[in-house]
């Protein structure tokens, strides 16, 4: 056994089957940071003006980040935390299998097939789309379902958009969308003008499938997902910043780019034009169990998010001088605040 594979198996032998992992910081050069992940002040643009500002923190992922040529192998990636330095979380997954994940995950998967972020912007995000599995696999990929929660405990301001647009109104037809897209690179094209935005609550949370378009506000949230990093940006113009058209294009096939009806053919047209989307994506936290019983054995244990089928995540509230033994049907990453 090499040096690395005793490593892993020395950490996940002392922490009793429990990984420490490293943060890890992720850059946007689109986005500018709401300040709030608790990253020292001098940092967030402490990887240059020209990648952007550090504006996500990547939790329990073996995901590479699509951040263009110039990212680093191993940006996105968790890092292990073991006596003789740090691990890339993708080779601990790849010696423990089984063991770290469970027989269940592990055979159906290989592969440790989700994560969690936090993410940060001051402002808003354009109105972007993920793919799902058949498009993103034409160049590769895995689709992105994913689903939203904004912590009370991240929030202590709510950036300059706590607004987020979701979906198409009602009666939007694919002429316009089309239309929108195509004056993309004459300035604002826009597209959220077909479009709706909700006022974000702290302690609440949105379901987001694939093919549904969204242009997320400034509320830090926490966003588990499928380990992919698929995407494309449909809005041109937000928070007068420009985008490029290159994201307009993202992880479209190359005999695909310049087709504005395979742009259209990404939307899921019956998700995007429900009529009770609120209804079908909203969250309130759930309780796991009775809360009368929770509260007696010193927890609250609450479902944030619940309606993907693909994610899912807790929040955990250990009572004032408590302590409690929870138990779970799975392996999962695990923040404390």
């Amino acid at each position: 056994m090499n040096g690395k594979k005793q490593a892993i198996r020395k950490a996940f032998e002392t922490g009793k089957g429990i990984l420490r992992l490293a943060p890890a910081w992720v850059p946007r050069a689109f986005c500018i940071p709401g300040r709030r992940i608790k990253l020292h002040p001098d940092d967030y643009y402490a990887l240059g003006g020209k990648r952007g500002g550090i504006d996500e923190r990547w939790l329990a992922s073996t995901t590479f980040a699509e951040n263009g040529p110039e990212t680093p192998e191993y940006e996105g990636i968790s890092h292990v935390v073991t006596a003789d330095g740090l691990i890339p979380l993708t080779d601990a997954v790849e010696e423990l299998g089984a063991e770290l994940l469970g027989e269940r995950i592990w055979n159906e998967y290989h592969a440790w097939p989700v994560y969690s972020k936090f993410f940060d912007n001051l402002g808003p995000l354009p109105h972007h789309i993920h793919h799902d599995d058949a498009h993103a696999a034409l160049v590769g990929l895995k689709g992105k379902p994913e689903s939203y929660y904004f912590p009370e405990q991240l929030n202590n301001h709510g950036g300059h958009f706590p607004f987020t647009f979701f979906g198409l109104e009602p009666g939007t037809t694919k002429e316009q969308v089309k239309e929108a897209l195509i004056n993309f690179t004459k300035g604002d094209n826009k597209i959220t003008n077909l479009s709706k935005a909700y006022r974000l609550e702290p302690g609440t949370g949105w379901d987001v499938p694939p093919g549904v378009l969204h242009a997320p506000g400034s509320l830090c949230t926490y966003e588990p997902q499928v380990a992919s990093d698929v995407y494309a940006m449909y809005q041109s113009l937000v928070d007068d910043q420009i985008i490029s058209e290159e994201l307009l294009w993202k992880n479209t096939p190359q005999d695909k780019i310049g087709d504005f009806d395979y742009l259209l053919d990404v939307i899921d047209w019956e998700l995007n034009l429900d009529p009770e989307f609120v209804k079908n994506r909203f969250m309130r936290p759930l309780d796991a169990e009775p809360r009368e019983e929770m509260v007696n054995n010193g927890y609250i244990d609450q479902w944030i998010c619940y309606r993907s089928k693909a994610v899912s995540a807790k929040k955990l509230t250990v009572l004032p001088g408590e302590t409690a033994t929870i138990t779970d049907e799975a392996a999962y990453g695990f923040i404390m605040m």
